[in-house]
């Protein structure tokens, strides 16, 4: 029996950009019982990609991300917790959350209306028997493969048709960073008439909760660099403080008093900052810490102040479908910085770290 193969990425261990090896032979994936084969057109970026190869999660790294380390690994992590939920991956992986592609197969409903439909994976993949407990979640391109391949398979309840006019690379930059996003707003409680904080406004994610934000009727102020202050203002951000910024706290407060909500994914330094910008009662809610996992924080300010903080991993179920169906209707839009080809993968995640663009860069796997 001929067995179909097909272009990929793997990803071959932990460490720098020699892990990841272009393939021509891989075997193409067999749907399982309740699963769908997808034609990957496109994948997005995102911070997981490089905080797996690099090690990042493990907790024996208490660094930022650097480019050194983006190019190299940490040489301190453990393979034993060095996935995001602290568990070991198994190797080679196809990584790649973000996919647009062409549903070819559903594995037992061959009539399915799926089937020829292009769609978008939603990266969350929750216990079919326990979709509530978010212990039980796995990560696409993390615990399974994902879509850096020319074909993928996830389960049927996770592939979304979308009728949308933008293309199979921009409609490949919203899954993880849109996601989280509307994630991590939600668990902040922002509401209309609400003043919110966002951080690394001007990444994937953070460019995400800016438009996002502003949906819910919420005043946005976006911490950014100075060069991407318009862009920024384009995409709806009320007021951009520049992270260079002497008195950044100073800067806040004399703009807007001070906030109810602030959402971020930069940690280190400018957890401070967010934290000393927020109202009595305020929320906090964070996805990420590429500025540095580990803060100084004297925990009166939390009591006295009546503050509230959550973490925003794991989409709760229904959030995918409700974020389809805003990009439908288009109420965001895409940020597509760059394309590149499924073979320059590397190049894609050199530039990617680099922090120079706006909104997401895509990988381009069989470009329509």
């Amino acid at each position: 029996m001929n067995i179909r193969t097909m272009k990929a990425v793997l990803l071959t261990g932990h460490g720098g950009f020699d892990r990841l090896e272009y393939r021509q032979d891989v075997p193409v994936p067999v749907p399982g019982p309740g699963e769908a084969l997808v034609r990957v057109l496109a994948c997005g970026l995102n911070n997981t990609d490089i905080n797996t190869r690099t090690a990042w999660y493990s907790e024996s790294v208490r660094q930022g991300i650097t480019e050194t380390a983006g190019e190299q690994g940490y040489a301190s992590s453990r393979d034993a917790d060095a996935g995001w939920s602290s568990t070991p991956i198994a190797f080679p992986r196809i990584q790649g959350a973000d996919v647009c592609g062409i549903v070819e197969e559903v594995a037992d409903d061959p009539g399915s209306d799926l089937v020829g439909k292009r769609v978008m994976i939603d990266p969350w993949f929750l216990d079919s028997q326990h979709p509530d407990d978010l212990g039980r979640a796995r990560y696409f391109g993390s615990e399974v493969d994902g879509g850096y391949a020319e074909y993928t398979v996830a389960p049927v309840g996770n592939v979304h048709a979308v009728n949308s006019r933008y293309s199979d690379e921009e409609l490949a930059t919203f899954a993880c960073a849109y996601g989280t996003a509307e994630n991590m707003l939600s668990r902040a409680g922002v509401e209309a008439g609400d003043t919110v904080l966002v951080s690394g406004a001007s990444g994937g994610v953070g460019s995400a909760a800016v438009q996002l934000a502003r949906r819910r009727g919420a005043r946005v102020v976006a911490i950014s660099s100075a060069d991407k202050e318009q862009s920024l203002r384009d995409i709806g951000a009320d007021h951009v403080v520049f992270r260079s910024d002497g008195d950044p706290v100073g800067s806040i407060r004399g703009l807007i008093g001070e906030a109810d909500a602030a959402v971020d994914v930069v940690g280190g330094e400018i957890f401070g900052v967010l934290v000393d910008c927020l109202r009595r009662g305020g929320r906090y809610a964070s996805s990420g810490c590429i500025a540095g996992p580990v803060v100084e924080f004297d925990l009166r300010k939390l009591i006295l102040r009546d503050l509230s903080f959550r973490g925003a991993t794991v989409i709760p179920r229904g959030g995918f479908a409700s974020l389809v169906s805003i990009i439908e209707q288009e109420q965001v839009v895409p940020l597509l910085a760059r394309t590149y080809p499924l073979r320059e993968l590397a190049d894609a995640q050199r530039a990617f770290m680099k922090k120079r663009h706006i909104g997401n860069i895509v990988v381009s796997v069989q470009p329509r």
